[in-house]
């Protein structure tokens, strides 16, 4: 079926550009027969049917409305013609923002302004509503601080819209190094902003004209219509009616939509809350996720989000606002306070302190937690100290098992860990034994001092450290802080070095104080054992468990030294080390001399070869385990003073020198218990004779190296000193044999002189050398026996002696004859010259001279017959003894099979 008109046809639209809401005039061909017939029109996409105004067939005014498309075509609608085209297209511009004082031809919604960028959540005048360049330029802000601009310039302010503004503030904060040539292109700038508004008024009244005139025809009409009935101020006039007409129609109207007008106001009301909690969520929400966070651990999200939160509503009017900020100060206030006690608690490591400590600074809590936590850590690190000396005293006294596994050091332990890194040579043969059961062999003191040093060693470094990064401020340097607040924090933390110091020194001084309970409570005051003793001394340590003890606590120096604390802090330590060598000095030397006093029990006189039994080497091997023990407390450290010139025990120095030989004489001395007087004992004086022998020739240069290696200076005087006290008891022991020996030798002379009545004056003629010098002989030749047994070189010392006390003895028996008869004097000359002769060998100037003025004491032989018969009774003893007196002949002559 064909259409009754043509399809509409849109030749012209004026204006053809114009923002949304533009009021635009269409004209063309066919637009419609009147208002009924036109069903539809669109502009750029957008239906424009609800405000368009059918006019005639070739024009219809309309609004444009928010179209998506920026350019596009008119088309019209029609019943009688359907859907039409244009020639012509409409482009639509952009809105510009309106403000609130800016002139508009068309209405606009009122809309709540917040300026995001300068005060998050801070709602703003719409006067503050300014373009953000004004001169137009590129802005470069300065560095000069706020705080100087307001002292620069006192009530005055660089915000333009501000009725304080000051263009010199502005320009110093915004454009402090923009050059004059861009300064002069801002002022045209200025300068074309203001034409530009001037002409805005003009502009405006240019643009809406045609609502002006609409206006004004309306106004005209009425006015006229009211003219021509004369009757405006009469009763029932039309005036007056139209007004009851509106009157009644409000009413009419207000009867109608209450109810859905009230629906509308409480749905907006609805809509605006919703669109509050929408807007404004991140408050809403943040006192639930505060507290979820803060169960998760999240505290810097928690940190973060108050900080947001504190920068856009801290400083709000709105009261729902306060109210959720306040629940959230509340939840932050807890979380204060549970960081502040996580920060207090013990044990915690360093990372996690300085992690609470930041938590703190950033939440701005009050106080100094820092310091809370050094003073809380300081308590901490004392009352373990404490503790466990009272640990270990309790398990001493029985009140604890060994199953105290908490007692034991851990081989994981800060001591351990120390001394693997860092080997220090250990002294003495003592080695620490590397099975599980040594802690428990050990004794409680050294497993004291072994505990105590891994406390103060696990713990004092982490202290010290929280001290550094609390006086440098690095505890605060991650937190956003400015920089006047941390130097704040610095300068507190300078102002407690005192403090700090009192601190450390109390530590280290408790240490020593502990130790010395323990090991030297001599060294401590009644008050102060009572506090820091009550250790069982009953059984003193061994030097080998005192050189263990000073390498721990050596160990414990070297630790503290390498975190860089002052060494005065430390001198309580170097003191408490020199005591403690000293100490086990003392002790090793003391040990050695009942260990060598001991010695003689473990003697079983098995000689050797050499005629040399077991103790001269016992006591050497018990000597050099004594210079080997005592070389870590003799080894001098950096900042030790050497202990051999530690004037501060002025006897101690004498007592460590003397003692190197003083041992030898107690291990000599032993001698003194044997009873030399038995016959069946005589033999041991020998082999003591052949010991002493042994350890001036090879022993004692044996231990003059090992001292040299020790490092012991007087190694050649604690020798000399050493070998004479040995050459002394090896006469005393030689004059006791000599003694023995001798005596009855000697005390057979006389009565067998004299046996049968002899007489000197009154005897018969010599027939030969009497039996009291054959068994005198016999002896001698037991006793060379006995002694070339033991050791041929101690033959010719032992016979000597002897036979000097035998010629002294027939010397003082001849001059004590007051005459010798003829017989006589020839009997006498025999016997001596028999003896003298017997024992040539052994002869020695003492006894020669006896010998000598034992034959000026008798007569002088005068006849050739009677020296005849002399000579030949002498060759007739000699040939009668000869088998006995080869004994007393050269080695040489008499090779002896052993």
């Amino acid at each position: 079926m064909s259409r009754a008109r043509q399809p509409p046809l849109v030749t012209g639209i004026s204006p053809n550009e114009g923002a949304p809401w533009t009021k635009v005039t269409i004209r063309g061909e066919n637009l419609g027969t009147g208002p009924n017939d036109l069903i539809g029109l669109s502009i750029c996409g957008h239906n424009c049917l609800l405000t368009a105004e059918w006019m005639s067939a070739s024009k219809i005014v309309c609004r444009v409305g928010p179209a998506k498309d920026d350019k596009g075509e008119i088309i019209v609608t029609t019943r009688s013609g359907g859907q039409g085209t244009s020639t012509v297209s409409f482009k639509l511009l952009k809105p510009e923002r309106i403000g609130i004082l800016d002139q508009s031809a068309v209405w606009l919604d009122e809309l709540n302004y917040y300026d995001m960028r300068t005060d998050r959540n801070k709602g703003i005048s719409p006067l503050s509503l300014r373009p953000a360049n004004p001169l137009g330029i590129e802005i470069d802000k300065g560095n000069v601080p706020l705080k100087d601009l307001e002292n620069m310039f006192p009530s005055m302010s660089g915000d333009f819209t501000s009725e304080n503004f000051s263009a010199t503030w502005y320009l110093i904060e915004n454009h402090s190094s923009t050059s004059f040539e861009q300064l002069r292109a801002a002022v045209v700038n200025l300068k074309k902003q203001a034409s530009k508004k001037n002409e805005g008024s003009l502009a405006y009244v240019k643009g809406g004209l045609s609502t002006f005139f609409e206006a004004q025809d309306a106004l005209a009409a009425i006015h006229q219509k009211l003219e021509s009935d004369g009757t405006e101020k009469v009763e029932g006039s039309m005036t007056q009616r139209l007004e009851n007409v509106l009157n009644r129609a409000s009413e009419t109207a207000d009867t109608l939509f209450q109810e859905v007008l009230g629906r509308k106001d409480k749905a907006d009301s609805t809509r605006n809350a919703l669109n509050v909690l929408q807007r404004f969520k991140f408050l809403f929400n943040l006192p639930l996720n505060i507290e979820r966070n803060i169960q998760k651990g999240d505290y810097d999200v928690v940190i973060n989000d108050y900080e947001k939160a504190k920068s856009l509503f801290g400083n709000t009017e709105v009261p729902v606002f306060k109210k959720v900020y306040s629940e959230v100060e509340t939840r932050i206030e807890a979380l204060r306070k549970l960081l502040l006690d996580k920060l207090l608690e013990t044990p915690s490591t360093l990372h996690d302190q300085k992690r609470y400590i930041r938590y703190l600074s950033d939440l701005h809590a009050p106080g100094d937690p820092a310091w809370q936590c050094i003073v809380a850590q300081h308590k901490w690190i004392l009352q373990l100290m404490q503790n466990c000396k009272e640990d270990l005293i309790k398990e001493q006294k029985g009140t604890h098992t060994l199953g105290g596994v908490s007692l034991e050091l851990d081989r994981s332990s800060a001591l351990n860990r120390i001394s693997l890194s860092a080997p220090v040579k250990r002294g003495g043969s003592f080695q620490t034994p590397k099975d599980d059961s040594w802690h428990y062999k050990s004794p409680q003191q050294v497993r004291f001092v072994e505990k105590l040093s891994d406390v103060v060693i696990s713990q004092l470094p982490n202290f010290w450290k929280l001290w550094i990064s609390y006086v440098n401020g690095s505890l605060f340097s991650e937190t956003g802080e400015k920089s006047g607040q941390v130097e704040k924090l610095k300068k507190n933390a300078r102002q407690r070095q005192n403090d700090f110091k009192g601190m450390i020194e109390e530590v280290t001084r408790r240490l020593v104080q502990l130790v010395r309970g323990a090991l030297l409570p001599s060294s401590l005051t009644e008050q102060q054992l009572r506090q820091y003793g009550g250790w069982d001394t009953k059984t003193p340590l061994s030097g080998a468990w005192l050189t263990q003890v000073i390498h721990t606590v050596r160990l414990s120096h070297e630790a503290l030294s390498a975190l860089e604390i002052p060494n005065d802090l430390l001198q309580v330590i170097q003191d408490l080390l020199q005591d403690l060598r000293v100490h086990c000095l003392l002790t090793t030397l003391q040990h050695t001399e009942e260990d060598v006093k001991r010695l003689a029990e473990k003697e079983d006189w098995v000689v050797d070869n050499e005629g040399i039994t077991s103790l001269p080497a016992q006591f050497e091997q018990c000597m050099v385990q004594m210079l080997q023990s005592l070389k870590e407390p003799m080894e001098c450290k950096p900042g030790e003073i050497n202990v051999q010139i530690f004037t501060r025990h002025s006897s101690s120095a004498d007592y460590m020198e003397r003692n190197q030989f003083y041992v030898c004489l107690s291990f000599c001395s032993q001698i003194f218990n044997l009873d030399v007087v038995q016959d069946k004992l005589l033999c041991v004086c020998l082999f003591w004779l052949i010991n002493c022998q042994y350890l001036e020739r090879h022993t004692f240069l044996s231990l003059a190296e090992h001292l040299e290696k020790n490092g012991f200076t007087t190694a050649e005087k604690i020798i000399r000193v050493s070998i004479e006290a040995l050459r002394q008891l090896d006469e005393y022991l030689f004059e006791t044999y000599i003694e023995k020996k001798s005596d009855p030798i000697v005390g057979s002379l006389e009565p067998g002189i004299y046996a049968g009545y002899f007489d000197w004056k009154d005897c018969l003629p010599p027939t030969g050398v009497r039996s009291y010098l054959k068994e005198a002989l016999v002896s001698i030749i037991s006793v060379h026996a006995e002694v070339f047994t033991v050791s041929k070189e101690l033959v010719s010392r032992v016979l000597s002696k002897i036979i000097e006390a035998i010629a002294e003895e027939m010397s003082r028996l001849m001059q004590c004859v007051s005459s010798f008869s003829k017989n006589g004097a020839l009997q006498a000359r025999l016997e001596i010259c028999a003896l003298r002769d017997a024992i040539e060998l052994y002869l020695t100037s003492e006894s020669l001279a006896s010998f000598k003025q034992a034959l000026e004491a008798l007569p002088q032989l005068q006849s050739g017959a009677d020296k005849k018969l002399l000579e030949e009774l002498l060759n007739k003893f000699k040939s009668s003894m000869k088998l006995q007196l080869n004994c007393f002949k050269p080695a040489s002559f008499q090779p002896v099979k052993r």
